[in-house]
């Protein structure tokens, strides 16, 4: 949502939408089902949208429009049938005030949003960068493509192989609520990642992504510890600016038994340089293949800071808080964000009680500070 400029038309509005669903692929894909639920993408290469026009009468304007972001917010996009974006303009007295604006992860990731909220503010009308959707699913089934799935495959499977049953120890009694969210703000720990990243050359996200390994391995026993970073593949040739969701979890494997930070660190530097170059991968082969070993691997990782990550951090108190707990199922067993907190650093966790407890969590972000401490 945000407010619009005196004197905005419906025209101007509508012309807006009109270069987002021209310019970007993502924006003009639907979903197709096989009968047995199989999806199939298809971009069009035309059609029709609807731009909404909110009357807010004599409410006010602006939280007219946050109800109906929120109202959008409860109600599914229906992926075969409707357009993964939806926007409305709000009007009081003939008067265009707010626009509100829903665009789906179906269409594209963080990184590619920064390059479409730039283009659509300096209406770019030069070609379109890089391997598009459909260009990208045409590598993605050349010879090049195939053998580069199958190497992914060969390495996941030489780490699912090694995975062992048990490596979350099982709660004698599993909480209710299941679920839980937990954040945990600690500017001792960004200031340890920067320490370490300045004086070793890693970048910070793998610094914190050791101390992640290192206290599974101190709080649950596990090693080596198996984590699934999430990984942007915008390095990778064609793709730094496109439009488009390109990040997928990875799957690394790090012994964390021994050794100091500096050990672990070193460590981490050799797995993930593979991890991020076979995070690249057709999904549902790779799930067929995560099947047939049986193992649980839902433990994430996701560094989703911005321009936060390189500003200062000023010493200060580390805060732990339970934010939620809930019945419904939505969170893997493991799933930690580093949050784009500026003046900080947060981590924010979600967890299923049945595979780990929430003090076993709790500890396991403290435990993140305490090993990275230079």
């Amino acid at each position: 949502m945000k407010p619009l400029a005196p004197g905005t038309t419906v025209d101007d509005v509508a012309d807006e939408l009109r270069y987002l669903m021209s310019r970007y692929e993502p924006m003009r894909t639907l979903l197709r089902f096989a009968p047995d639920g199989t999806p199939t993408q298809v971009v069009y290469r035309s059609g029709e949208i609807d731009l909404e026009i909110v009357d807010a009468g004599e409410a006010d304007a602006q939280r007219v429009a946050d109800e109906l972001c929120d109202a959008w917010r409860g109600k599914q996009l229906d992926f075969a049938t409707e357009w993964p974006l939806r926007m409305a303009v709000v009007r009081r007295d003939d008067t265009l005030t707010h626009m509100a604006v829903l665009i789906s992860h179906f269409v594209t990731d963080a990184a590619g949003a920064l390059t479409m909220l730039a283009e659509v503010a300096a209406r770019t009308d030069t070609p379109v960068q890089g391997l598009q959707p459909l260009a990208q699913a045409h590598w993605q089934s050349s010879p090049a493509g195939q053998r580069h799935n199958a190497a992914a495959q060969r390495y996941w499977e030489g780490i699912l192989g090694t995975v062992a049953p048990d490596r979350f120890p099982k709660p004698q009694v599993t909480e209710a609520p299941r679920y839980w969210h937990g954040e945990y703000t600690s500017p001792g720990l960004g200031i340890a990642a920067r320490h370490w990243a300045q004086s070793t050359g890693l970048d910070s996200s793998t610094v914190l992504l050791a101390a992640f390994a290192g206290a599974l391995h101190n709080v649950l026993g596990t090693d080596p510890v198996v984590i699934r970073p999430m990984v942007s593949n915008r390095f990778r040739p064609g793709l730094a600016g496109v439009v488009c969701t390109l990040a997928q979890a990875g799957l690394l494997s790090l012994p964390a038994a021994g050794g100091d930070f500096a050990e672990l660190l070193a460590r981490a530097r050799r797995v993930t340089t593979a991890a991020y170059k076979y995070a690249y991968f057709h999904h549902a082969g790779m799930q067929e293949l995560i099947d047939r070993y049986d193992v649980e691997i839902g433990c994430y990782f996701n560094d989703r800071r911005g321009p936060s990550r390189d500003e200062p951090i000023e010493p200060g108190e580390s805060a732990f808080r339970w934010v939620t707990a809930q019945d419904a199922p939505s969170f893997e067993p493991l799933f930690v964000h580093v949050d784009d907190v500026p003046g900080t650093l947060r981590l924010s966790l979600y967890l299923d009680a049945a595979h780990l407890e929430p003090k076993a969590a709790e500890e396991i972000m403290r435990e993140m500070e305490r090993l990275a401490a230079p």
